[in-house]
């Protein structure tokens, strides 16, 4: 990767502002989880109501536990969850009481996924925590999975594409439920 292109993706990110970048499959938009005004400018973007809650992706496991309530998963599902990763796996796990309702919507739970994805792992490493990961698309409409569609369509309205391509994996992330493993979207 552009060590000069992650520097500015990651003066964006810090300084609140919206990014664009590869992922497995699709082109995501990002900014800091912690950040309540970016990730209300994000949604804005997007028309993404706030009760449907985010994706956070990370580096690595470490990055995702200030999030979530491991306690209140099953025993042995965890482990379950850890072997998937990394790679294109989102699950939906209990997240803490404090994490905010911006991060969550109307859910208890947070989705999380450990990308196998070489640029966003080495992008949340650098920030040195995970990402709001989501679709980059407005509701409804195709997400973008090149670098020229994604600035087409929503370029204006963000802080920063960060050059690169997707692993060009055919659907997005599969999600699931972390308590009974149940799939609640097919990859």
């Amino acid at each position: 990767m552009n060590p000069q292109a992650l520097n500015v993706a990651l003066d964006q990110l810090r300084q609140g502002g919206i990014v664009g970048y590869a992922t497995e499959a699709v082109f995501g938009l990002g900014c800091d989880p912690d950040n309540g005004d970016a990730v209300r400018r994000l949604l804005e973007i997007k028309q993404r109501p706030v009760d449907k809650g985010l994706v956070l992706i990370a580096a690595d496991f470490s990055q995702l536990l200030p999030y979530l309530d491991l306690a209140a998963l099953p025993e042995g599902r965890l482990e379950v969850i850890l072997n998937s990763w990394p790679g294109p796996y989102t699950w939906i796990m209990p997240a803490r009481p404090e994490v905010p309702t911006w991060l969550k919507g109307q859910f208890s739970s947070l989705a999380v996924r450990v990308t196998a994805h070489r640029q966003v792992h080495d992008l949340c490493l650098a920030f040195g925590k995970p990402l709001v990961s989501t679709s980059a698309n407005k509701t409804g409409e195709q997400p973008a999975r090149t670098e020229q569609q994604l600035a087409e369509h929503m370029g204006a309205a963000l802080d920063y594409i960060l050059p690169g391509q997707t692993d060009g994996r055919a659907n997005p992330s599969l999600i699931r439920d972390g308590i009974t493993g149940a799939v609640v979207r097919p990859a």
